[in-house]
């Protein structure tokens, strides 16, 4: 079964779909080579086309990005039915400059010293692929879908009523 989705070299609509998704599973390889993951708060797309992150330069995700830097993002909106895969290189340093640009006030949840506190690392991750699925949640999407099939005895085709992209970046 061949993937017939477009293929686009443009970040544009990954950011698009994944602006209102505030939480990203991050997966990195942990010491034993099982995957990790933890939920990550997105700052922000940076002007470079990368993902930045604010973390805690002892916490076990900077110990394993600097063993293995290849991680992958997930985002999904259940609510309406955003879901996106991102693969990438993540590298973990020290910015003051760059903290302070990504700092708000909500992040002293973690970093009660503010954004002075000298444990805060920025996460960088430059995205290598994507991937994303938008698929309409409105009932006359969903009763079309069923109306189809009921009628023609076939199932809807994903290009009917889905959006589906491969980002490729490298």
């Amino acid at each position: 079964m061949s993937d017939k989705s477009p293929v686009t070299h443009d970040l544009t609509q990954l950011f698009d779909k994944i602006k209102e998704v505030r939480m990203a599973m991050l997966t990195t390889t942990d010491e034993h080579g099982s995957l990790h993951s933890r939920p990550m708060a997105t700052i922000k797309p940076g002007k470079d086309g990368a993902l930045y992150f604010l973390t805690d330069s002892e916490s076990a995700k900077v110990y394993e990005i600097k063993k293995d830097s290849q991680v992958n993002l997930s985002y999904s909106d259940p609510s309406s039915n955003v879901y996106a895969s991102v693969t990438g290189t993540a590298n973990a340093y020290r910015d003051e400059a760059k903290i302070a640009e990504l700092w708000s006030e909500p992040m002293r949840g973690w970093f009660p010293k503010g954004k002075d506190d000298p444990h805060i690392n920025i996460l960088k991750v430059t995205i290598e692929k994507a991937e994303y699925w938008d698929s309409p949640s409105s009932f006359l999407v969903r009763a079309y879908a069923y109306a189809r099939a009921v009628v023609t005895g076939e199932r809807t085709k994903d290009d009917d009523v889905n959006q589906h992209a491969q980002v490729q970046v490298k």
